[in-house]
């Protein structure tokens, strides 16, 4: 059988959560995925070895969202088929500026985290927003919402303007899980 191989970087501080205690995080990790992980601690490289491509790519997803923050057990979900990882890298979408990236962090986690915490409750989502990113953790449709809602925010969005469209959006997909009709959550 054919090996492949990925490598990828984390910030040096997520090495050691990476790791987990006596090594049962990266041991959960390789079970889980049927992998192999080298960690370079020196170096912060991570190397993902195995059989199966979409392992390795299960297997970098949740080893990149450790990186960007989440505890192992939030970024173990990410086993499952419907659940995704989504990463915003902040530069990328409103510039370099310390301070504009400063602003915008703050308006997505809202005064003592009320804001981050009204988009995990009503997406049912994971957020963590660490250095330059804003990531997600949820159902496929959840995290679609979640960023679209994270977005809205980087915009300008009033706060209260973006809470009730996220409470529209749970209405239709609670309507959905309740009598599963194939409506689709609507883009502001």
């Amino acid at each position: 059988m054919d090996e492949f191989q990925y490598e990828l970087k984390i910030p040096k501080e997520r090495i050691a959560v990476l790791i987990g205690k006596e090594g049962k995080t990266k041991k959960d990790i390789e079970k889980a995925t049927k992998t192999t992980l080298e960690i370079d601690s020196n170096e912060c490289d991570i190397f993902i070895k195995g059989t199966d491509g979409l392992n390795i790519y299960t297997a970098k997803e949740i080893i990149t969202a450790i990186g960007r923050g989440f505890n192992p057990e939030t970024a173990l979900l990410l086993l499952k088929v419907d659940y995704s990882f989504e990463l915003i890298n902040l530069a990328d979408s409103i510039g370099k500026s310390k301070e504009t990236q400063l602003r915008i962090k703050g308006r997505i986690i809202g005064k003592e985290g009320k804001t981050r915490n009204i988009i995990e409750q009503l997406t049912e989502t994971y957020l963590s927003i660490y250095g330059k990113t804003v990531s997600i953790i949820g159902s496929n449709e959840s995290v679609s919402i979640a960023h679209r809602a994270v977005q809205m925010l980087m915009e300008g969005s009033n706060h209260s303007s973006v809470y009730k469209w996220l409470e529209k959006q749970r209405r239709i997909l609670k309507r959905k899980e309740i009598i599963g009709d194939d409506t689709k959550w609507e883009m502001k």
